[in-house]
């Protein structure tokens, strides 16, 4: 990260282009939960759609977590955080370790935990109640973000890290 950019400069991004990166985020990885789907399945001569959910769960959630941490490790960005100017820094806008971004992945679950969990106390299962559940679990889970004078995500303040807005500078 440059000198120049030191904690006090970066600014939060607002919660509508945060969450605008949050569903680019998702279009981005459809194709990587395809691909990942489709070797899981040739892998296991999976033959029904229900059998082995289990794994395919557990893959995916190492798939993404791998995706995630190596990104967010590494440069601070996804790639939709980086189409959207949106970093993931430490409380004091330093580069994040493989340690915070764990953490931070781990905890991001509290986007879809409670709708997931209520879904599966409920017993729903049809795709519309699970469509219905997540999209009211994630718009609250971000409306929680204006409890905090910083705007920050409750699983930030617990890794102590921060998403700032973040463009290149051009030229040397």
């Amino acid at each position: 990260m440059a000198a120049a950019a030191t904690a006090d400069a970066l600014h939060t991004p607002g919660l509508g282009r945060r969450l605008a990166c949050f569903l680019y985020e998702g279009v981005l990885l459809f194709g990587v939960v395809m691909a990942a789907g489709l070797l899981y399945a040739t892998l296991t001569n999976q033959r029904h759609a229900l059998a082995g959910t289990t794994g395919l769960q557990w893959l995916l959630f190492i798939v993404l977590g791998v995706y995630f941490v190596g990104f967010w490790s590494r440069t601070g960005q996804t790639l939709a955080m980086l189409t959207w100017h949106i970093r993931l820094v430490t409380r004091d806008g330093q580069p994040v370790s493989l340690a915070r971004a764990l953490c931070r992945y781990v905890l991001a679950w509290m986007w879809f935990a409670p709708a997931l969990l209520g879904l599966q106390l409920a017993g729903l299962k049809s795709p519309q109640a699970a469509f219905a559940a997540l999209l009211a679990g994630a718009l609250a889970y971000a409306g929680l973000s204006w409890l905090r004078t910083d705007r920050q995500y409750w699983h930030d303040v617990v890794c102590g890290t921060r998403l700032v807005t973040w463009r290149r500078r051009s030229g040397p």
